[in-house]
Parts: C-alpha cells; sequence; structure tokens
C-alpha cells in the first residue's frame, strides 16, 4: 500500500474548490474564502485508511498553466469540480479537464478521477442523469459525489472517496463494461484459491476457509456466517458451491460482488496479504525478502521448510505413488507464472522407472537450488505462499544460513546438510557416467539420456553413520586453463579417469598439482569405466605412485556397467570426507597417509566416545532407579507393617470388648 496520497481538485473558477477544502478542514462552511487554499496534509491517525493525505487545490488566477501540470504529473488522485446549478462547468468536464489530464498523463498509468458535483444544497434535483453517460464513456472515472460545501454534505465521504481510489483501484480488478473480474485479477485470485486450497480438492472447505480469513483479516467466520457466504452463491450460481465446499467460480463470484457493491477494499487486502501491488504483479519485496549470507558460508532449507515442503509433495501427488507424474508437477506450478523446471532435473535427481520425479527427488532439487541460488529459491517459495501458509514474515524465515567453514574446521564438526563435490577430468574419462550412476541409473539407462537434457549437476542423499546428508555432484568444464573460483570452491574433489584412455590421468594429475596440491579440500581419485582393460597411462608416475606421492588414497575403481544400479560406497566416502575434512591433517592409523581411513578412524574414534557416553548415562539412570526401588521397596515395608499393625490392634481391642 502507498505510504501516502496527493488529492489534487481542479474545475473551473467558482465552483466551489476552495470552500470544499476549507469546509473539510475546519468543519464549517468559511465566511470569506481564498482565491486559493494552500496544501494541507491531513495525519495518519485521523484518516480511515490510516494514510497521510495531501490535499491540493488548483487556481486559476493564481497558478499558471505549467504549475497545473506539474501538480497533474504529482497527484494519485484528481477530483474535478463542477456545479450542479452550473450546466457549463459540467460541459467543461469533457470538453476540457478530462483531455487535459489525459495528454499529461501515461496511458500506462492514467490517474483515477472522481466527479464532484458542488452546491447540491441550490437545487433540488440530481445531476446524475447527465454524470453517468460520462463515467459509463471514462474507465478513468472512479465515482461520482454530490456534496455541498455549505451543508457540509458527502464532504468527509469526498475526500474518503478520493483517498480509496487510490489505495483500493477499482480499474486493475474490475471491467465495468463487461462487468466480470479483468484476467489479472482472475489469474492472482486463481493463484491465491490454489494456494488456500490446502488439500488440492478443488474447493475450500469450512477449515480452509476459516483460515483464509484469519490469514487475510485476523478472525475466522463464524459457522452461521460461513453458510450464509455459500448460500449467496448457491442462489447466484449452479456451481459455486460443491459437497459443502466453495469452488474457484464461487470464490471469484465473491470477489465480483464485492467490487460491485463498492468493496474494493475487501478484495485488495487479500491480493496484498498475498502480495501483489497495485499492477497486480507480486512484489520485489514479497519475492526477494532481504537475506544475508556472509563469505564462505552456504545456505540450506530448514525443518519447517521441508515440512512445507512435503505438505505441497503430498497435497499434488494424488495416485500417492509417492512420485509427480508430469501433470501431477503442471498441477503443481500452476501458481507459478511460468514453468520453472526443465527436463534436465529428471537427469539431476533421483526419479523411478518411468522418469517421474521421486519425493526423494523432489526434496534434493529443492536443496539443490537452495544451496546454488537462494534468491532462485525464496522466489519459488513466494509463489507457493510458504510465508502465508506458514504465518512467517517472509519466505527467509526457510533458509539456515551455516557458519563460516572456518569455523567448522577450527571446532573439527559441522552442523551443515549439503555438501558439495566438484568433479574433474578429461573429456570422455566418464564424469557424466559417475553422476548419473549416484542416482541409480547404470550405463543402459544413461544411454537414453538425450543430449539437450543433460545436467551437470546430481543431487541425492547419502547416509555417514546413521546421519541423513545431500551430497552434490557438480561437473566442471575441462579446460585448465580456465577454471573458476566456483569450480574450484567445494568441499571435496573427485579427479576421474579413464583407466582405458593412456592419456586421461594426465589431466587429474595437472589439475591436482596446479590448484589442490597446497588446499585443505580432500580429493579422491577416480578410476573409471574399472570393467575395461586397464592400459598404462602416458604420465612419469603411474595413477597408484601419484597418490602415494601426494599422500592420497589409492585410484578408486568405479563402474557404471553393471546390471543393476551402480554401488554407492564410494558417495558415502566423499561424503565423510567432505564432512571431516581435517582428518586428513592428523595420523590415526599406520598408513600415515590415507585420507579415507584417517576419516574412518575418526569417525569411529568419536562413535565409541559417544557410546561410552550413552553407556555412561544409562549406568547412571539404572543407580538411581535402584535407588528410587530400595527408597519406595522401604517405605512398602513401613506402610504393610503399619497395616499389619493396626489390624492386630483392631482385634485386641474387639477381644477385650468380649471379655468385658
Amino acid at each position: 500500500m502507498r505510504k501516502d496520497v496527493r488529492i489534487l481538485l481542479v474545475g473551473e473558477p467558482k465552483v466551489g474548490k476552495t470552500s470544499l477544502i476549507m469546509s473539510l478542514v475546519s468543519e464549517e462552511f468559511p465566511d470569506e474564502v481564498p482565491l486559493r487554499a494552500e496544501e494541507i496534509t491531513i495525519p495518519a491517525d485521523v484518516t480511515p485508511e490510516r494514510v497521510p493525505t495531501h490535499i491540493v487545490d488548483y487556481s486559476e488566477a493564481e497558478q499558471s498553466d505549467e504549475q497545473l501540470y506539474q501538480e497533474i504529473s504529482k497527484a494519485n488522485v484528481i477530483c474535478i469540480v463542477y456545479s450542479v446549478n452550473n450546466k457549463k462547468s459540467i460541459e467543461k468536464v469533457t470538453s476540457h479537464w478530462i483531455p487535459l489530464i489525459n495528454d499529461r498523463t501515461d496511458k500506462d498509468s492514467r490517474v483515477p478521477l472522481i466527479l464532484v458535483g458542488n452546491k447540491s444544497d441550490l437545487v433540488e434535483h440530481s445531476s446524475m442523469e447527465t454524470i453517468l453517460p460520462i463515467m459509463n464513456q471514462y474507465q478513468d472515472i472512479e465515482t461520482c459525489v454530490e456534496c455541498s460545501a455549505k451543508n457540509l454534505k458527502n464532504i468527509s465521504e469526498l475526500f474518503y472517496y478520493a483517498q480509496k481510489a487510490v489505495l483500493h483501484p477499482t480499474g486493475p480488478l474490475y471491467c465495468p463494461e463487461e462487468k466480470e473480474l479483468k484476467p489479472s485479477c482472475i489469474k492472482a485470485l486463481t493463484r491465491i484459491f490454489k494456494i488456500s486450497d490446502l488439500d488440492n480438492d478443488g474447493t475450500l472447505n469450512d477449515s480452509e476457509l476459516n483460515f483464509f480469513q484469519r490469514t487475510c483479516f485476523n478472525t475466522p467466520l463464524a459457522p452461521q456466517a460461513l453458510e450464509d457466504v455459500k448460500n449467496v452463491v448457491r442462489r447466484n450460481m449452479m456451481d459455486g458451491v460443491k459437497d459443502n465446499g466453495l469452488t474457484l467460480k464461487g470464490f471469484l463470484f465473491l470477489h465480483t460482488l464485492f467490487i460491485q457493491r463498492g468493496r474494493h477494499e475487501t478484495t485488495w487486502t487479500v491480493l496484498r496479504r498475498f502480495g501483489y501491488d497495485d499492477d497486480l504483479e507480486l512484489t520485489q519485496e514479497y519475492l526477494f525478502p532481504l537475506i544475508k549470507i556472509p563469505p564462505d558460508c552456504t545456505t540450506e532449507l530448514n525443518h519447517n521448510a521441508y515440512l512445507f515442503l512435503q505438505s505441497v509433495f503430498d497435497k499434488h501427488d494424488k495416485d500417492r505413488d509417492c512420485a509427480l507424474s508430469p501433470e501431477e508437477v503442471k498441477d503443481l506450478f500452476k501458481v507459478f507464472p511460468y514453468m520453472p523446471w526443465g527436463p534436465d532435473v529428471n537427469n539431476t535427481v533421483c526419479t523411478n522407472e518411468q522418469g517421474w520425479l521421486t519425493y526423494q527427488g523432489y526434496l534434493s532439487q529443492w536443496t539443490l537450488t537452495t544451496y546454488l541460488d537462494v534468491q532462485r529459491s525464496l522466489e519459488y517459495l513466494g509463489y507457493l505462499g510458504y510465508s502465508i501458509i506458514y504465518e512467517q514474515e517472509s519466505q527467509a524465515a526457510a533458509i539456515t544460513v551455516t557458519r563460516n567453514k572456518r569455523i567448522d574446521l577450527q571446532k573439527k564438526q559441522t552442523q551443515r546438510s549439503v555438501f558439495r563435490c566438484n568433479v574433474l577430468g578429461a573429456r570422455g574419462s566418464g564424469k557424466s557416467g559417475f553422476l548419473q550412476a549416484f542416482l541409480g541409473r547404470n550405463l543402459q539407462r544413461q544411454r537414453r539420456i538425450r543430449e539437450e537434457h543433460k545436467s551437470f549437476y546430481a543431487i541425492s542423499t547419502t547416509y555417514v553413520y546413521g546421519q541423513e546428508k545431500y551430497l552434490l555432484l557438480h561437473e566442471v568444464m575441462p579446460d585448465i586453463d580456465f577454471l573458476t573460483e566456483t569450480d574450484l570452491a567445494c568441499d571435496v574433489v573427485c579427479l576421474v579417469y579413464d583407466v582405458n584412455n593412456p592419456r586421461s590421468f594426465e589431466y587429474c594429475a595437472k589439475v591436482y598439482k596446479q590448484y589442490f596440491i597446497d588446499s585443505k579440500t580432500p580429493c579422491v581419485v577416480i578410476a573409471a569405466k574399472s570393467d575395461l582393460h586397464e592400459v598404462r597411462q602416458h604420465y612419469s608416475l603411474s595413477p597408484h605412485d601419484f597418490c602415494r606421492k601426494h599422500k592420497l588414497h589409492p585410484p578408486q575403481p568405479f563402474t557404471c556397467s553393471t546390471n543393476e544400479a551402480p554401488s554407492k560406497d564410494i558417495y558415502t566416502r566423499l561424503t565423510t570426507m567432505a564432512m571431516y575434512p581435517h582428518a586428513r591433517l592428523r595420523c590415526m592409523c599406520a598408513c600415515n597417509r590415507c585420507t579415507y581411513c584417517l576419516c574412518q578412524n575418526l569417525l569411529k574414534l568419536e562413535l565409541l566416545r559417544s557410546i561410552k557416553a550413552q553407556l555412561r548415562t544409562v549406568v547412571f539412570n539404572r543407580h538411581m532407579a535402584q535407588a528410587d526401588l530400595k527408597n519406595s521397596t522401604f517405605w512398602l515395608r513401613a506402610s504393610v507393617g503399619a497395616t499389619v499393625f493396626a489390624v492386630l490392634g483392631f482385634a485386641m481391642y474387639r477381644a477385650l470388648l468380649k471379655q468385658r
């Protein structure tokens, strides 16, 4: 909503422009009226819409045409004042003022107009019959008000309507000639309906209507009020209510009815709550809330964001097969102005045998987007209505900014969930196959991928000692001289060579020596296509000797030419090394060089410490339980003894009575 409103009053001399302003301010008709009133600012706290309002008068006697043009360009709404008892002033509305204003404003941003018939106290008849054809002719005219500065009739209403024309304009919402909502308004309200339809059954049930009402107007509807709303729709259209829920047609009908009855503010309140501006476009502030990301920090989705995305998935997985078909994906993205995911997504994350996105693949794609382009992720969450459904200030609340990686290294632990592995290698070395194998695709399935649908990323989950983590593989273009900081910035590096190509390993050796030999980033050499015959590499050192010299783990044999899905062991190792890069700085085994062994031994030690701590807790709890048991046993014995003593005493008492 605008921060303030500027109202300009124009019209022929002597129609009462200045009198209207002075009557509003002093609440009485002035005895002496100056040629022009000074600009007046009405504070926000005394206006119905709580917005500061500036009222500007125009006087032909005191101001030049150039000054008039400047005021027209600055005005948010213009009141054209005429005298109801002066036909010439009415004629000037169409012959002079409206053309003048239109000439001085852009067609795409026309200023709303209000026709003001002053001096209604001087006539007994209304001027509406003359004015209505003018209103029908010009779409920029919001409304017409007849008033009297002398009798203070409709003065406050005049300026309220002027303010309302700016804050809640009719133009973007409704077409008076067709008597229906404009396409852009229908599009915005349809998105709002789909977001509010939490179970995606095509109707808003009572619970969803109450949630919508509370979200937009901070108050739920009483049960009888809900029934009254649905009854109004039932009486006016056949398919507005279905299974006692409000359909999209019924929802649009209600807003049409609000506008026709002059309650534009109701529809505008809904639109603005869901992020729309005066042009019915989602605002930049709504789509891209501010979020600070310091250097060496990454962005991840938090727990609430994953819960929200899970609900969106369940909402659109209509056949409950834990996968989204192409039709279900289209339905999910109907609240977007464009299709955000292309065919390459299906080759970036896990899919089922039909090539449809699985639940895991769906979450993986969201994780990838958040890690690589958090602004894009914020935009997507905005379209889905995250901040509205979860009642957050903005979708920035869905993002976790991880701490600086250097702190993780110092503390030798991390809370991150996403780790990046850059995959480098010469052309044809098997990098793409390595990425696709991570998604469970053997060579036979990989051959079905079309070249234009190829992806340079692959992301899925791995488990490191019971902890679920995301590993993001990025295939880096092989030109050594043009590697960027992005290509080098990662948590672990894979150097891939083809065992069947004698010139393949040389690239890996050069890249390692040029970029990673002094880096703290763990590196792993992958001997790809290990099902083929291994040939001698044309390099001064063999891959095994090279790794031994630079204290790297021996080359890991890998192939995706298998009947089943390729093994994922190597990807678990990569994730482990990414989580514990500091392990290479400490030797905890006899080899004194193997990064992976260092990681495994460190993890075993940490796991052993954790188990010992848990055992200590269990022993302590058992000791306390035994102590409690001893205490309870003592009191149980005491209470039993007291009971027996009481019974014996009562028996002795009765025996004594009998003897007497």
